[in-house]
């Protein structure tokens, strides 16, 4: 995350202001005309849905497999399916546009570093802001080549006059390989290996070849997968809100495509910061603004994810948005030391606080 320093003089005591505005579009983070402008954050939770995508495709000689290989059930119409393999939960920190603060400067007094990030939170005061952790890129997992069966084909099945003709001759060559396979772990083969690396790789081929031609009977089976991004803003208790949809043979589908499985999140208050007593709140809303600088005391919430009975996910979280902010006093930033301050990235409140001995 790109981070911008904010280079700017507090004034000290009750000169040190701060007023929150609920208003985002007349207030914007960074240096104004009077100071320094700042949002404490909120949590939103990203969803990675990781979905699996199925292709079936039958073999040339599905037809056949019951003849010539004794295989039941062999599906010989092409089909895809799609599957959640699994929902990971991660909270990410964003501004809250309720909780925007102004701090008033002179040239007079002790100079402070702002560090905000790209977004307008704060992150810390004369001290580097930490980087917050980033979650791993997902990759895919890289395909082998596939295999075509002809490669493997004898003269004889290749000039065969009809399908049926190929499909027997290809089963009596499967039948070949998996005796000479047999014959060369028996140690009964015409040509022994003279090695263990020479066996492996005389094994190897055999069942490369055999795995191919069988295909052509079987079919060939490919799996993906996927991963998709879900945003989740939870600014209070949440209560079964369908976070995406997956239909089983079109993948994942809008939230109100009807077409798709539900797949629900729901988001608790787990009530572990007691709440601001609302007559105590009004008294103070009535006061003039305090002297100092904003910081929360992040509450927790519980994140359910599931479908029907099927628990996919449950993780807890802090978050602001469940808790209360509270006031660092202006006295910490006077001109007799240097307060260094940082911020938790995740929910604004304090992480560190120290103070350079007075010279």
């Amino acid at each position: 995350m790109n981070l911008k320093t904010i280079i700017c003089s507090l004034i000290l005591g009750s000169s040190l202001t701060t007023t929150a505005q609920t208003a985002l579009t007349e207030y914007h983070p960074g240096v104004t005309a009077e100071g320094a402008v700042y949002f404490l954050p909120k949590t939103i939770i990203k969803l990675h849905v990781k979905v699996e995508k199925t292709t079936y495709k039958p073999g040339e000689f599905c037809n056949y497999a019951m003849r010539y290989l004794r295989l039941k059930d062999v599906v010989q119409e092409p089909t895809t399916s799609y599957r959640v393999l699994s929902v990971q939960q991660i909270p990410v920190a964003i501004a809250d546009s309720s909780k925007a603060y102004s701090v008033k400067f002179n040239a007079k007094t002790v100079a402070a570093n702002f560090s905000l990030s790209e977004d307008g939170r704060l992150l810390a005061i004369n001290a580097e802001a930490a980087e917050p952790a980033q979650p791993e890129l997902f990759k895919p997992a890289s395909k082998p080549a596939a295999t075509n069966p002809r490669n493997f084909m004898s003269e004889e099945i290749l000039a065969a006059g009809s399908a049926a003709k190929m499909a027997e001759l290809t089963a009596k060559e499967i039948y070949d390989l998996r005796d000479n396979r047999n014959l060369l772990i028996k140690g009964q083969a015409d040509f022994m290996p003279s090695d263990g690396n020479q066996m492996r790789l005389m094994l190897d081929r055999l069942e490369t070849q055999d795995r191919a031609l069988t295909q052509l009977f079987t079919g060939i089976t490919v799996c993906d997968t996927t991963e998709t991004v879900f945003t989740v803003v939870p600014d209070g208790p949440i209560s079964k809100l369908v976070a995406f949809r997956l239909s089983q043979r079109l993948g994942l589908v809008d939230s109100d495509d009807l077409s798709g499985t539900p797949f629900y999140i729901s988001i608790e208050d787990l009530n572990t910061v007691p709440p601001v007593d609302d007559e105590a709140a009004m008294k103070v809303k009535k006061k003039s603004p305090e002297a100092g600088i904003y910081v929360n005391v992040p509450g927790k919430m519980r994140s359910t994810i599931f479908q029907g009975d099927n628990k996919f996910s449950e993780k807890e979280f802090p978050a602001p948005q469940f808790g209360n902010v509270e006031l660092l006093s202006g006295e910490l930033f006077n001109k007799r030391y240097t307060t260094h301050l940082w911020l938790n990235p995740l929910t604004g409140a304090v992480d560190r606080l120290t103070a350079d001995e007075p010279k």
